[in-house]
């Protein structure tokens, strides 16, 4: 991905820490997505626990069938602010919860049969029809990383093949296995669970791949998924379903950040006010290494520096760069792909304020979405 190539914003005048999410980036990821949906009749659905800037949602919501929500806040924010279709999955629902959901989401899905059977009656008289399904474990993923694999022996995402019941009510089945990964990992996928799961999948009207789908990155095999989905579709006569979050705002978002001061301790450090703690907190938690436009790997250039957040975290390290020039304090650097996870998994550790959000229009106006202020770090605490 050249990612030079796709930013031409001005940042000279901006307020930072910020995060930019730029609409034609965006506007573009779920156009191909749109166009999966007519070619296949599978309905594509935004997960919010990626990316849930709904000031956003009126620019791609002709494009999606709805949104998936992790539990009853996500689920009110997508009935709300996205409309169309809600999906919900929790590992468990309390009972509070799923009194709301009722008036909320149009498909539930349970983690395992206990909780089914606990809410089936109160699903049952629920004034609208909701549909519901069954999450399995097909016991089979090629996630590398232990921290997203939900299916490690131990995990508690799913049912078990030898736990698996008749639906019996149940109109779905949903499984998610993947982790940012391409469409022969998901044909493998199908071709382990398929055989498995045949008898239940047979009482299906729907089947929900889950996420993980990268279905917007640059090497995508668009042709294998095309052929996953209609491999399901017509053996099992199912309406297919995925929820990408990742490939709804893959690449179409940045965090722009200002140099604070330059320290030395065996190698030049950088001090930012962006920290990777506060606002990337996967780059700690996957990790990665975000791209930052102009740089490059550690001796790459000519300076290299290690760039850290401004909290007291020792940890709080994004990585090593390289760059042309020495950086000096008010230097601004635009770090890449900071549209998912980031914006919904900040934090005020040690009150360190959140970024503006910003929103970039493809009239090349710059809208300014959401300026935060100690009043909203201070209404999170008591």
């Amino acid at each position: 991905m050249n990612f030079a190539s796709l930013f031409d914003i001005s940042i000279n005048d901006l307020s930072t820490p910020c995060y930019i999410t730029d609409a034609r980036l965006l506007k573009k990821n779920t156009a191909l997505l749109c166009r999966i949906q007519e070619q296949t009749g599978c309905k594509i659905l935004l997960a919010q626990k990626a990316f849930s800037m709904f000031s956003a949602y009126p620019l791609i919501r002709d494009d999606l069938a709805g949104t998936t929500a992790s539990g009853l806040f996500e689920a009110k924010l997508g009935r709300e602010r996205f409309g169309k279709e809600v999906h919900v999955f929790s590992p468990a629902y309390t009972q509070e919860d799923f009194t709301q959901l009722l008036d909320i989401a149009d498909h539930i899905v349970f983690n395992s049969f206990g909780q089914w059977h606990k809410y089936r009656a109160q699903v049952g008289s629920a004034p609208r029809h909701i549909s519901c399904g069954i999450r399995i474990n097909p016991g089979y993923a090629e996630v590398e990383t232990d921290l997203y694999n939900p299916c490690i022996p131990g995990s508690r995402m799913g049912v078990p093949l030898e736990q698996m019941e008749d639906l019996n009510g149940l109109e779905g089945i949903h499984f998610h296995t993947m982790c940012e990964q391409n469409s022969d990992v998901l044909e493998r996928t199908l071709n382990h669970l398929l055989p498995k799961f045949d008898l239940w999948l047979r009482q299906c009207k729907w089947v929900n791949f889950g996420g993980g789908h990268h279905i917007t990155r640059e090497d995508y095999d668009i042709d294998c998924l095309l052929r996953c989905i209609d491999r399901v579709q017509s053996e099992y006569g199912v309406q297919v379903y995925l929820e990408p979050g990742e490939a709804v705002a893959l690449n179409a978002g940045y965090l722009v950040a200002s140099v604070l001061d330059i320290v030395h301790n065996g190698m030049d450090i950088a001090i930012l006010d962006a920290s990777a703690a506060c606002h990337m907190p996967d780059v700690l938690e996957m990790p990665y290494r975000p791209h930052i436009i102009g740089s490059g790997t550690a001796g790459e250039k000519k300076h290299t520096y290690r760039l850290a957040g401004n909290t007291c975290l020792a940890g709080d390290v994004i990585g090593d760069y390289s760059f042309d020039h020495p950086l000096q304090p008010g230097d601004k650097l635009v770090f890449c792909d900071m549209a998912i996870y980031s914006m919904v998994k900040n934090n005020t550790f040690n009150g360190i304020p959140l970024p503006d959000i910003l929103l970039y229009h493809e009239d090349g106006t710059m809208e300014l979405v959401k300026r935060f202020g100690y009043r909203d770090f201070e209404r999170r605490l008591s």
